[in-house]
């Protein structure tokens, strides 16, 4: 079984900052790509950023110049760096990560999301 925990939500005023962060546990032969999506209110799920193993970062470009992701491949973890937040940055943000694990004989690929974390600007 895999595990991806969420910290770091929270309230924020406009232009604010917040980090969140993702950890990856479980048992698993190899972590492929990492990333965060969010749901804003009323919409659905999309990408924010991605990052793959061997950290080479890709962003929605609503957020080209304000977020950095980021992984710590040792920890298993990944971050995003929210810079100059605004409203509409308003959602629930998941972790999302795919994996190499092993069922029986076989290496299967499977994808694994957090719980989610809220992040709230306020104008």
């Amino acid at each position: 079984q895999v595990h991806l925990v969420e910290s770091g939500g929270g309230l924020v005023q406009t232009g604010g900052t917040l980090r969140l962060s993702c950890e990856a546990s479980g048992n698993f032969l190899r972590l492929n790509d990492m990333g965060w999506y969010r749901q804003p209110p009323g919409k659905q799920r999309e990408l924010v950023a991605t990052i793959s193993s061997g950290e080479i970062p890709h962003y929605a470009n609503f957020v080209k110049g304000r977020f950095t992701i980021s992984r710590d491949n040792a920890k298993n973890t990944v971050s995003l760096q929210m810079n100059s937040l605004k409203p509409e940055d308003t959602a629930v943000y998941y972790c999302n990560a795919k994996f190499k694990v092993i069922r029986g004989r076989k290496v299967d690929d499977d994808t694994y999301w957090g719980q989610g974390t809220q992040v709230t600007v306020s104008s």
